[in-house]
């Protein structure tokens, strides 16, 4: 890497957030240092899916696609256990933060990037048998993972017992693992970019910039490892302070699941936007159903290991209100993706679909 490289911030934010974590680890930081703590976390979570980008355009789309849900979803995981371990109630905390990404993907992500195609070229184009096998994976793993534990009965409450809480895990790694390869082998086709009639992207019109050279993408590869560490240390030091801040604004506890989707799920809605804007709304579902799918299929089945050491329930179902409005969001997102291109109202829909799922988690 040249010295410049060393100089950018996407260079220095994971190394000063290792440095951040080797000063704050075992500490109970206060409002102040909180804050700033927190800065260097978004910092590596931003820095770190960047990396992850550039390592994906290396190996080429979808592969890009499933390299970042991977990624935000190790992120995911490690928010979400060193909050359970956290001592407090955090029984629904995985179910929370799940069900949250998969609003924001489904609504916030999904519907953003369609509003920002249709607006500036009139259509959103993509690709209906790659988003509708997407959109198929999520609806599953949320039925199976989310809805089905409202409804069993061989543990109390909205709980699997931990025969189903293992065939739920099971499946759910099926399910996903079926996805990847029939979106990086079998079907590979189905989610490249769509060429609109309006031109290609770049000048090789594969749907990604010139892709890096082998040294920068190992350079971004080991920054990648890096921030990873970062993040999951530094979530650790402020688990804490984020269910702290939740409680002082007179917020639900269920809110710290939304805290922390919005958190690692930003890089992702920054770069399907960035896709969105450029005509590849496919690229943009891939980004945002794949992330869906991950944080379902890859969580379910870590906090479910994780069980084992975490001590507790694991309350896994939802409630009445948030099943109302999944079936709404997986409704509205079948009639959008079925056509293949999509209008402004099809990506507004969606958004307000989002701001009524934030609404009722700050007011339920």
């Amino acid at each position: 890497m040249t010295r410049s490289a060393w100089l950018h911030w996407t260079t220095l934010a994971p190394l000063t957030a290792t440095v951040v974590l080797a000063l704050s680890w075992g500490s109970h930081p206060g409002v102040v240092a909180a804050l700033g703590i927190g800065i260097f976390l978004v910092g590596a979570v931003l820095s770190a899916v960047h990396h992850a980008e550039v390592v994906a355009h290396r190996v080429g789309e979808p592969f890009g696609s499933l390299l970042l849900a991977v990624a935000v979803t190790v992120i995911e995981v490690a928010l979400i256990v060193t909050l359970m371990k956290s001592g407090s109630d955090t029984s629904a905390l995985a179910r929370d933060t799940v069900f949250a990404a998969v609003m924001i993907t489904l609504n916030g992500i999904a519907g953003l990037s369609l509003l920002i195609g249709a607006v500036k070229y009139r259509m959103a184009v993509f690709n209906p048998e790659g988003a509708g096998s997407a959109l198929l994976t999520v609806v599953a793993l949320a039925a199976l993972t989310l809805v089905l534990p409202r409804f069993t009965t061989s543990a109390p409450g909205p709980e699997f017992s931990g025969a189903q809480l293992a065939f739920a895990a099971v499946a759910s790694l099926v399910l996903y693992g079926v996805f990847v390869f029939t979106q990086t082998v079998r079907h590979r086709d189905f989610f490249l970019p769509v060429d609109g009639g309006r031109g290609p992207v770049d000048a090789d019109d594969d749907g990604h910039a010139d892709p890096p050279s082998d040294r920068a993408a190992l350079a971004s590869l080991g920054l990648l490892l890096v921030g990873l560490v970062a993040v999951v240390g530094l979530a650790k030091v402020e688990s804490y302070p984020i269910e702290d801040a939740v409680a002082a604004v007179g917020l639900p506890h269920s809110f710290v699941g939304v805290v922390i989707a919005l958190l690692v799920l930003l890089p992702e809605s920054i770069a399907a936007a960035r896709a969105a804007a450029q005509d590849r709304v496919q690229t943009s579902l891939n980004l945002a159903y794949g992330s869906a799918m991950a944080s379902i299929g890859l969580t379910i089945p870590a906090i479910a290991v994780a069980s084992i050491w975490l001590d507790g329930p694991l309350v896994l179902g939802l409630e009445p209100t948030q099943m109302v409005l999944l079936l709404v969001s997986v409704i509205g997102a079948v009639l959008t993706v079925v056509p293949g291109r999509a209008k402004s109202l099809h990506g507004a829909v969606a958004l307000v679909l989002l701001a009524a799922f934030v609404f009722l988690a700050i007011n339920p």
